[in-house]
């Protein structure tokens, strides 16, 4: 993300692998990182209960898939996160994430952890996996001068984790990248998308400062974006990896955070994704636990998930393809 905190069509194919389609299949889940805003690791017990909670909204259902961020146990060189036994425990689909603005001793960790789970956990966490990603955001981060990875760095990457899945259960998985469509738009960044086999779209009209973002303008905002993505994409899919409004915290531009405003724009724009079939990850369940996040894209506040409410309805109610204004969204 842009700030502080952070299917299944299965076909056989020769060895031991299985290939698993990378087209769009309508897969909801969300995103879930590796610790807690205290800084405190995520355990295996922590993750079930996130998961399981995922499973069991009001005003909507199937969300049942987790995109992480890294392979790596927080507070750990290399160990295996513990998200990987939750989600065998629970029965959730894994889009895998490999951390890798860390230089290279940080993907030979990546490495190491993915190919420890393979050997520890077999089929049972193979066979949950939707994707792989190497990566996340790497290219926005070099282009702004924070700590990222530049295309050639990361095509060497992604390259080296097709190396390492070869020959197990893993290697039909379709392997891509994360990112801000405008790192995608980057001519210099053309190459990555030739070494991926699917895209992943992070997008948020909230953090588009530049540009006329208030609620009524978030779906052209995030359509417009995705959009070129998509034209970059060519036939490849592409995946909505992260987006969201938050409920409270700064007002940017014209961006206003609030429960009325994030819950229009999940009816506008997850229940829209959610019409069309796309892979989505949204951003996110719960941000605020042992810390107060701010901005906050939580879809629950703090607390105990099992005891506090949603902040807003998830429903879908039928809605127009097009913005305010009339232009098409998609």
């Amino acid at each position: 993300m842009r700030f502080a905190s952070t299917v299944i069509g299965l076909a056989a194919t020769a060895g031991t692998a299985a290939a698993v389609s990378a087209a769009n299949s309508g897969i909801k889940g969300f995103n879930y990182g590796a610790f807690f805003l205290n800084q405190a690791a995520k355990q295996q017990a922590d993750f079930e209960y996130e998961f399981n909670r995922a499973k069991s909204l009001s005003g909507t259902s199937g969300w049942t898939s987790a995109r992480l961020y890294t392979m790596v146990q927080w507070g750990t060189a290399s160990d295996v996160i513990s998200a990987i036994p939750a989600a065998i425990n629970t029965k959730t689909t894994l889009l895998l994430g490999l951390w890798v603005s860390g230089g290279d001793q940080a993907i030979a960790n990546e490495i190491a952890a993915l190919k420890a789970a393979i050997t520890q956990y077999g089929t049972a966490f193979t066979d949950l996996v939707v994707g792989i990603s190497v990566g996340s955001e790497d290219l926005y981060r070099d282009a702004n001068n924070e700590v990222g990875v530049s295309g050639p760095t990361l095509i060497n990457y992604i390259s080296q984790v097709r190396s390492a899945i070869a020959g197990t259960a893993l290697a039909g998985v379709p392997v891509g990248h994360v990112d801000t469509y405008d790192s995608f738009l980057n001519a210099t960044n053309s190459d990555v998308i030739n070494n991926i086999d699917w895209l992943g779209f992070d997008g948020y009209p909230y953090w588009e400062a530049t540009k006329p973002n208030s609620i009524g303008d978030a779906p052209e905002r995030f359509y417009d974006g995705f959009n070129k993505t998509l034209a970059l994409a060519g036939s490849k899919p592409v995946y909505v990896t992260e987006t969201g409004w938050p409920t409270s915290g700064k007002t940017v531009n014209q961006a206003v955070p609030s429960v009325e405003n994030a819950r229009i724009y999940w009816q506008d724009i997850a229940c829209s994704l959610i019409a069309r079939g796309v892979n989505l990850w949204w951003y996110d369940l719960q941000e605020s636990q042992w810390g107060t996040a701010d901005p906050d894209f939580g879809i629950f506040p703090a607390g105990d998930l099992n005891a506090v409410s949603q902040h807003y309805d998830l429903s879908c109610v039928s809605h127009l393809s097009s913005t305010p204004n009339g232009k098409s969204l998609i």
